[in-house]
């Protein structure tokens, strides 16, 4: 619900009108965007579906370079997420940043267990309607108050029947983001939400796996925020301004506001290591190990018992650079659709350039659109261009490549038919080729649209976790998964993202990520296996995965080395410097790739005509070192080739020739 007149700032309503007619299409449904911020909006206020005010104030950035290495800087001790879009493709990906530091509310979840928790000052008047809501929840138990600064529960087991289609509506944490979400729920602002990280272990809470890894009993399975200051760049638009949020409760003992309240929040300095901690191993399995695990896999595809299993290990490295320089590191190297930055608390961040979509739910004119990009299928980039469409050539035709995308898309198919209206879930984007910075991969493009009894949360849980990092058939696998790894997944293969109170939802898979916890990172990676999988050549894609972090980890101050074929001829020395070459045009302009490799040595180089060689010959103070005669059309008798080549010798003129007829 809108409030009339003046907003913020003295903003008339009729401003605000046109603000969002311009991110909004016919019917009133939001205009797609791939992910990226909408429009800048103007100041505002207005009611929420829990009767929460909410006051908006924005203001332009001047500087958005300038305020992303801020705030970047500021999550090394503070609280607080960064997600970067810095990769683009056609109607799947645009560039956009989102961040903020010091939010006032955190929620995070143990297994069933949850507390919810005002992180400053800014966050105790959240808690009372909180509480009151999370308390009327029939999927909670044991709701309570600890402190003034904590609500603590414990989420019910299901009971009783349900049919798969309602699976996703059974009790689980995402019982208690639903109510939160509900207290929020308004179609006025589009950043407005949850943002942080989800764990790898709340697949379990959707389908049940024994499990077989020790947990550790601090590790949380999830880490959402609510801030009340965001930094926005829309990259595409050329706009950035930061919306900072007031809000207004009113419950049974009266009203509360954080207007005017300051929002410090406690911060904890990064603790660095340059060394690693006794009894700490830097990689999970030693050299030829993982291979094994592969072997075991086959077997059980063999039998039937699997058809796909994505296996995984860990490096580790200490870390001496702080979370927002290794970050900066792979903005440069590694451009991704989901890159992140995000302070967990706790002494844990994490920093991450992943290429993958988890799910997005955004609204058009057909309803609400749910998409995923599967990647499947990963081969080395090549050192230039040329090499690099070969390399593409031969993923294209290998047929395992192809096996592994086609059964993860399959999947996924049968992720979105649980919860999309029939017909509507296609196939839209069929390998599809996205390059990295060291990689190439093999992508397809899913869509669906929701039934109206099912919202984003249940689109997110019904894809928990994707078959990319899974396997299938996905009950299996993941219990495979869980007794052949050597330790929890923690938060690889899980997401990242925004679940937005507006109704949509935008989440990255937890990929090509460094875990920094007490100043030790952790790099996971995993390869898709198969019947016709090379043990030796998944353990190699496992730690060419790695790399780009590890190597972030490392030196996050380093010149990534470019590797085209022109700086190959560069680093291979100046051969040429000191030495005169002329080219004779015979007019052919592949003399000018010619002058081209022939500058790469050092050398002075003049290209003329065939018909001004003469001349040129006479104007030098001296003989040329050497003479290239270029190719042509027609014969060399055709432009009198044997003339030149007789004044050159003349002059004692060493002669190159290239494709002379």
């Amino acid at each position: 619900m809108k409030r009339d007149g003046a907003g913020a700032n003295g903003t008339s309503a009729a401003a605000a009108k046109k603000a969002k007619s311009e991110n909004f299409g016919v019917g009133g449904r939001p205009q797609p965007t791939l992910g990226a911020p909408r429009s800048r909006p103007v100041s505002q206020t207005f009611v929420t579906a829990g009767s929460v005010v909410v006051i908006t104030e924005v203001t332009d950035v001047e500087d958005p370079v300038a305020a992303v290495k801020e705030l970047s800087a500021k999550l090394d001790r503070s609280r607080g997420c960064l997600l970067s879009s810095s990769y683009e493709y056609p109607g799947r990906y645009a560039q956009w940043t989102l961040g903020f530091a010091n939010p006032p509310i955190c929620l995070e979840s143990w297994s069933r267990k949850f507390k919810v928790r005002a992180l400053n000052c800014r966050g105790m008047p959240f808690l009372p309607v909180l509480f009151d809501a999370i308390a009327a929840s029939s999927a909670v138990k044991d709701v309570k108050m600890v402190g003034a600064d904590c609500i603590e529960g414990e989420v019910k087991e299901p009971e009783g029947f349900f049919s798969e289609e309602e699976r996703s509506k059974q009790p689980s944490i995402f019982s208690v983001i639903r109510v939160v979400k509900d207290v929020f729920a308004s179609d006025e602002d589009p950043n407005l939400g949850l943002y942080g990280a989800f764990g790898y272990d709340l697949a379990f809470q959707f389908e049940k796996v024994k499990l077989h890894q020790k947990r550790e009993a601090e590790q949380r399975d999830l880490v959402l925020y609510i801030p009340d200051e965001l930094l926005v760049i829309n990259h595409q638009s050329h706009q950035s301004w930061k919306m900072r949020y007031d809000f207004v409760f009113k419950d049974s003992t009266g009203m509360r506001s954080t207007k005017g309240v300051v929002s410090e929040g406690p911060e904890l300095p990064f603790q660095a290591r340059t060394e690693m901690p006794p009894g700490v191993d830097r990689r999970e399995f030693q050299p030829g190990e993982f291979a094994k695990l592969v072997e075991e896999a086959k077997r059980k595809f063999a039998c039937g018992d699997l058809f796909e299993a994505v296996l995984s290990q860990t490096f580790r490295e200490p870390c001496s650079a702080p979370p927002s320089d290794i970050f900066s590191c792979l903005q440069r190297r590694n451009p991704s659709p989901y890159g992140f930055l995000m302070n967990l608390g706790e002494g844990e961040y994490l920093v991450g350039a992943s290429p993958e979509m988890f799910v997005r739910v955004e609204s058009n004119l057909q309803g609400q659109r749910v998409e995923t990009c599967p990647i499947s299928g990963t081969i080395r980039r090549g050192k230039n261009a040329l090499e690099d469409a070969e390399h593409i050539k031969q993923i294209l035709s290998d047929p395992k490549e192809e096996s592994e995308i086609t059964m993860c898309t399959d999947v996924d198919r049968n992720d979105k038919s649980r919860i999309c209206e029939a017909g509507t879930v296609q196939v839209i984007g069929r390998r599809q080729i996205e390059l990295y910075s060291r990689l190439i991969h093999t992508v397809d493009h899913v869509e669906g649209y929701l039934r109206p009894e099912f919202d984003a949360i249940d689109a997110f849980l019904c894809h928990t976790w994707a078959v990319t990092v899974c396997g299938a058939p996905k009950p299996w696998a993941m219990q495979f998964v869980e007794e052949q790894e050597r330790s929890q997944r923690r938060w690889y293969g899980a997401s990242v993202g925004h679940v937005a109170f507006d109704g949509h939802l935008n989440t990255g898979l937890t990929l090509r990520t460094i875990r920094i916890h007490n100043g030790v990172a952790e790099v996971r990676a995993g390869a898709t296996l198969l019947f016709d999988s090379i043990p030796e050549s998944e353990e190699k894609e496992t730690e060419l995965k790695a790399s780009a972090c590890l190597g972030a980890v490392r030196d996050p101050y380093a010149t990534e080395s470019k590797s085209s074929a022109a700086t190959a001829g560069l680093s291979a020395g100046q051969a040429g410097a000191g030495k005169t070459v002329i080219l004779i045009d015979f007019e052919d302009s592949f003399v000018h790739t010619l002058a081209n490799y022939l500058r790469q040595t050092g050398a002075k180089v003049t290209t003329v005509r065939h018909t001004q060689a003469q001349l040129a010959l006479e104007a030098m103070p001296s003989p040329p070192d050497l003479c290239v005669l270029s190719p042509g059309p027609g014969r060399p008798t055709s432009f009198g080739v044997s003339k030149h080549i007789d004044r050159l010798l003349a002059l004692g003129v060493p002669i190159f020739g290239v494709c002379l007829g």
